[in-house]
């Protein structure tokens, strides 16, 4: 597809500087990331809970249930997905897998999606200071993306990667006054600090790749929240000097997109006044679509938060899926509900139980649904092509 912008190039390959966001639960996953991945894209994998996306594997969840099993059926499904996504995508663009470091399993699914033959890693939800130490034995055949919103924790990211003598091959810089799902701010408020801000984002951190001594290795520098538009992109790449950017919701509404036709529906049909940011039950701020769910809980959410008191059986069958929840730990200041029956229902489509993570701004085509060529041409071009029946 013809452009305007410079390539952005990873391990030697040259692709369009977009990157398709990972959404998990069951959101992205191999559908989706491998139609972007077809036009020379990175396409992302959400590694949370994929067991959702077959039957079979859902089944035997339910009997028996452990921690141990529900980790073995999940790396089950990524290393599914991740072969149907290479196999579709037939050695185009690029397959990553985004792991969320809040999750407690999230180094067997490093460790499965590098087995299973990922291109990339990316991860975010904390800082992914082991990522390298995750990987280990896969440096020359996995990239690796950490997801950062600040200078400050990147220059601690590659402080502690460079002494064990390994660099990121992007760095993903999201901005927490827009993107979607879990945002890296301590609090609500918090999430308009100007230290976030892209142009100034994006200095600082050259100014430390230059402070150790990395300015010649070219790193590239991925916008992520409030992108999808290309006036934007272009200010961000041609002014900014930044390499690529991040874009979920406006992927996971396209016609490929891996979710429940409802669950496209109510993100592509909420504007911006919808869209409430909230403490999600890891501690972190977050962004979603006021939903019924939605409502009452933040209606409720200050007397749930006085009362709450830790209690491991408040957690989805006993099963520890964060390493830290608010409900099961009794975390006052987060949020007191289970998010993986909430995301679970969004896969669903389950419009009035499910938690649906939404970015600010508004979408490139309002609230109808496009494929990811469609989408992909806007964000290069800034042409909106005829809508196809």
């Amino acid at each position: 597809m013809s452009h305007s912008f410079d390539p952005l190039v990873i391990r030697g390959k040259s692709l369009i500087p977009i990157v398709q966001g990972g959404m998990g639960v069951g959101i992205s996953a191999s559908k989706l990331s491998s139609a972007v991945a077809r036009e020379n894209g990175i396409g992302t994998i959400a590694s949370v809970d994929l067991r959702h996306l077959h039957e079979d594997l859902l089944e035997k969840s339910k009997t028996n249930p452990t921690e141990e099993k529900y980790t073995k059926l999940n790396c089950i499904a990524l290393d599914r997905e991740i072969q149907k996504a290479k196999n579709s995508a037939a050695g185009n663009g690029i397959i990553a897998v985004n792991v969320m470091k809040a999750v407690k399993d999230h180094a067997a699914y490093v460790r499965q999606a590098c087995e299973s033959g990922a291109d990339a890693i990316v991860m975010g939800a904390g800082l992914p200071l082991d990522l390298p130490e995750m990987t280990e034995g896969y440096h020359k055949d996995v990239a690796l993306f950490p997801i950062l919103s600040e200078s400050r924790g990147i220059n601690i990211v590659l402080k502690r990667w460079t002494k064990k003598g390994i660099l990121p091959d992007a760095v993903v810089i999201e901005h927490p006054a827009h993107a979607a799902g879990h945002l890296g701010a301590a609090t609500v408020a918090g999430v308009n600090d100007e230290k976030f801000e892209f142009k100034r984002v994006i200095e600082e951190t050259l100014e430390v790749f230059k402070n150790l001594g990395l300015e010649s290795e070219k790193i590239p520098l991925v916008l992520a929240g409030g992108m999808a538009n290309f006036e934007k992109i272009t200010t961000a790449l041609k002014t900014w000097g930044a390499n690529a950017v991040q874009i979920g919701t406006a992927f996971a509404v396209t016609r490929e997109g891996d979710a429940h036709i409802n669950f496209k529906k109510t993100l592509a049909g909420a504007d911006t006044e919808q869209v409430v940011e909230f403490m999600s039950v890891a501690g972190l701020p977050a962004r979603g679509v006021r939903t019924k769910f939605l409502d009452n809980y933040i209606k409720r959410e200050a007397k749930l938060q006085s009362a709450a008191k830790a209690d491991p059986r408040r957690c989805t069958q006993g099963l520890n899926c964060l390493t830290s929840c608010g409900l099961r730990d009794g975390l006052e200041k987060a949020g007191q509900f289970c998010i993986d029956i909430q995301l679970s229902a969004a896969f669903r489509g389950e419009v009035d139980k499910g938690l649906f993570f939404r970015g600010k701004d508004p979408l490139p085509f309002g609230n109808a649904m496009r494929t990811v060529q469609e989408t992909i041409h806007y964000l290069l071009n800034g042409f909106i092509p005829v809508a196809t029946k």
